[in-house]
C-alpha cells in the first residue's frame, strides 16, 4: 500500500493538534478540531477509486495516535524504553479500533447514527480504561482540560468524560461545517453555523465561570505540612536505610515543632529499604515507635506516609500474589500508606491501582505459564503488589477529620477518588514518587491532572512528592502553594474543609455508564443492518 502526501499531511495536521492542545504547554481550544482532518481523511479514502478502504483509514488513523500518544507520553522513556514502546503502540491501537469501528458503522448507520456511535464507543472505552487490568487512561480526552481549571468547574457533576463529549462533540460539527462549506454551501451558511459552534465552546465557559464564582469558601481550615525529601530513586535512596530516612524527615520538620501542625505527608514509598517493613508485626515495629516519638515534638499531628511493607511464605502457603524468592520462600509486596500518630494504632492503606508492568502483571494467570517469572519492565521494580479491593481512610484521633490516602498513580482515576469521599474524606492527600520519569511533562500532568480530583469532588488536595512538584490545592482546583521540581524542603499552608456532596461524587461516571448502554444499542442495530444508508 503506498502512502498518499495528502492523507500523510492530514495526519500530520490532527496530530499537531492533539500535541498543541495536550497539557501541560498546550491549549485546549486545539481540542476541539483534533479530529477534523482524521474525519477529511477518512472522507477522502472512501470516495476514492482505491481497495481496502477499511484498512487504509485504520493504518493512518493508527498512524494519528501514535504520534498523539508519542508527543505527549514520549517521557516514558526515562524510566524504560521498553515500558514506552508497549504503552505507546497499544494505546494508539485501542484508539485506532474505535476509529475503525466507526468506519465500518458509517456503512451500516445513518450519518447521524454513525456519529452517535463513535462518540458512544469511545466513551464507552475511557470508562473500560479505568478498569480493566491493561488500564492507562492517561490520554481520556477530558485530561486535556486539567490546566484550565476555569473552563471545567462542572467537572463536579460529569467528571471528565463530560470534557471528552464536549470535545467529540465540537469536532463533529466543525467537521461537517467545513465539509460543507466545502460542498458549495454559501459563506453565510459557514459563519452562522460556525457561531454555533463557538457558542458550543463558549456557554459551558460561562456556566463554569458562574459555578466558580458562585462557590462559597469554607472558612474550616486544618493547617498542613508537605515534605518533599528530593531523593534520586535510581541510586542514592536504596543507599539509605529507614532510621537514615528517618533522620531526613526529622531534619526537615524541626522548624515545625510546637506549632500543632494537623497533618504532614511524606512521598510515596518513602520508607522502603531493602524489602521494606514487615506488615504483621509493624505495630511492634521499632521504625512505628521511632516515628511516634519524633511526632510528639509537633503537637496532635497525624503522619501520612508512603512505604514499602512484605510478608513471607514458604512453599506450603503462599499466596497467589506472592513472588518467589528462592527456594521455599515466597514474598508479598505492599505499596502502602500509613497513618502514624503518638496516640494512635497505625493504619494502613494499600495502593490498589497499580501501574501495569511495574507493580503488576496484566492476566498473570495466563501469561505467567508463556513467560515465567519474568514481567513486562515498565522501569522500577517488576515485582508484583498486594492490592486491597475497598478504599479507606485515615481519622484523625484527636479531631474530627478524616483523610483520603491516595498513592500516586491513583490520582488520575476519577470515579475510584469519589470512593474515598463518600466515606467521608474532608481532604484527599496524594502521596507520589514522580522521580522515575526525571525532569520530563511527565511529573507536571500528574500534578495537573490532581487537579480535576479537586473539582470533582470539591475536596482540598494536598500532595507529597519525592523529586516532584508537592502542592496544596482548593477544592477549585487552584494552587494554594507549590514547591517546584528538584527542590528538597516543605510547604506549609491551610487547606478548606468542604463537607460538600458533588453529584459526580454521588453518582460517579454516569455518563461512561449511559454510553456503554447507548454503545450497545446502536452497536447491534448496525449489525443488523437496519438502518443501513441507501447507496
Amino acid at each position: 500500500m503506498r502512502l498518499n502526501k495528502i492523507y500523510i499531511l492530514l495526519c500530520l495536521i490532527s496530530a499537531s493538534l492533539f500535541y498543541a492542545g495536550w497539557p501541560n504547554n498546550g491549549i485546549p481550544i486545539f481540542l476541539f478540531l483534533i479530529f477534523v482532518p482524521i474525519f477529511f481523511l477518512q472522507k477522502k479514502i472512501n470516495e476514492d477509486d482505491k481497495k481496502n478502504k477499511n484498512l487504509r483509514v485504520w493504518l493512518y488513523s493508527y498512524l494519528v495516535f501514535l504520534m498523539w500518544n508519542l508527543s505527549t507520553t514520549w517521557w516514558l522513556i526515562n524510566a524504560s524504553i521498553s515500558g514506552m514502546i508497549i504503552a505507546n503502540l497499544f494505546n494508539s491501537l485501542f484508539f485506532s479500533f474505535i476509529f475503525l469501528l466507526f468506519q465500518l458503522g458509517k456503512k451500516r448507520l445513518s450519518l447521524n447514527s454513525s456519529y452517535i456511535l463513535f462518540i458512544s464507543s469511545w466513551i464507552s472505552f475511557e470508562k473500560l480504561h479505568l478498569y480493566w487490568s491493561i488500564s492507562w487512561p492517561w490520554l481520556n480526552l477530558g485530561n486535556g482540560f486539567s490546566d484550565y481549571i476555569y473552563w471545567i468547574q462542572w467537572y463536579e457533576f460529569t467528571g471528565t468524560m463530560g470534557g471528552t463529549l464536549w470535545i467529540l462533540i465540537l469536532n463533529i460539527g466543525f467537521f461537517e461545517t467545513f465539509k460543507n462549506y466545502r460542498n458549495s454551501y454559501t459563506l453565510l451558511y459557514f459563519l452562522k453555523n460556525s457561531s454555533k459552534l463557538i457558542i458550543g465552546i463558549t456557554i459551558p465557559i460561562i456556566i463554569s465561570l458562574l459555578i466558580y464564582v458562585n462557590h462559597e469558601d469554607s472558612d474550616d481550615k486544618i493547617k498542613i505540612v508537605s515534605v518533599q525529601p528530593n531523593i534520586d530513586p535510581y541510586n542514592e535512596k536504596y543507599r539509605y536505610s529507614n532510621p537514615d530516612l528517618l533522620k531526613i524527615f526529622g531534619d526537615l520538620i524541626k522548624k515545625y515543632h510546637g506549632k500543632n501542625i494537623d497533618y504532614i505527608l511524606l512521598p510515596e514509598t518513602y520508607f522502603s529499604s531493602g524489602y521494606g517493613e514487615r506488615l504483621r508485626t509493624f505495630n511492634l515495629n521499632a521504625l512505628d515507635k521511632k516515628i511516634k516519638l519524633l511526632l510528639e515534638n509537633i503537637g496532635e499531628s497525624q503522619l501520612i506516609s508512603g512505604i514499602q511493607f512484605y510478608d513471607v511464605y514458604t512453599d506450603l502457603d503462599k499466596t497467589l500474589t506472592s513472588n518467589k524468592v528462592r527456594k521455599n520462600m515466597w514474598i508479598d509486596y505492599y505499596n502502602s500508606a500509613i497513618s502514624v500518630s503518638p496516640v494512635a494504632k497505625t493504619n494502613f492503606y494499600h495502593k490498589s491501582k497499580l501501574v501495569v508492568g511495574v507493580e503488576t502483571l496484566p492476566y498473570a494467570k495466563y501469561l505467567m505459564p508463556i513467560i515465567g517469572k519474568f514481567m513486562i519492565d515498565l522501569g522500577g521494580t517488576v515485582s508484583n503488589r498486594v492490592t486491597q479491593k475497598k478504599r479507606s481512610v485515615f481519622k484523625h484521633p484527636q479531631k474530627q477529620i478524616i483523610s483520603a490516602p491516595v498513592i500516586c498513580y491513583e490520582s488520575i482515576y476519577g470515579e475510584f477518588n469519589t470512593e474515598y469521599v463518600r466515606l467521608g474524606a474532608d481532604f484527599l492527600s496524594v502521596i507520589s514518587n514522580d522521580a522515575w520519569w526525571g525532569n520530563s511533562p511527565g511529573h507536571k500532568q500528574l500534578l495537573s491532572y490532581t487537579r480535576l480530583r479537586a473539582i470533582e469532588n470539591r475536596r482540598a488536595i494536598a500532595r507529597s512528592a519525592n523529586t516532584g512538584i508537592s502542592a496544596l490545592i482548593n477544592e477549585r482546583g487552584e494552587y494554594l502553594k507549590k514547591l517546584d521540581y528538584g527542590l528538597k524542603g516543605s510547604i506549609y499552608g491551610e487547606i478548606p474543609l468542604v463537607k460538600k456532596i458533588t453529584f459526580y461524587t454521588k453518582y460517579g461516571d454516569l455518563l461512561g455508564r449511559i454510553s456503554i448502554l447507548i454503545f450497545l444499542i446502536y452497536f447491534f442495530i448496525a449489525i443488523s443492518g437496519r438502518f443501513t444508508p441507501k447507496i
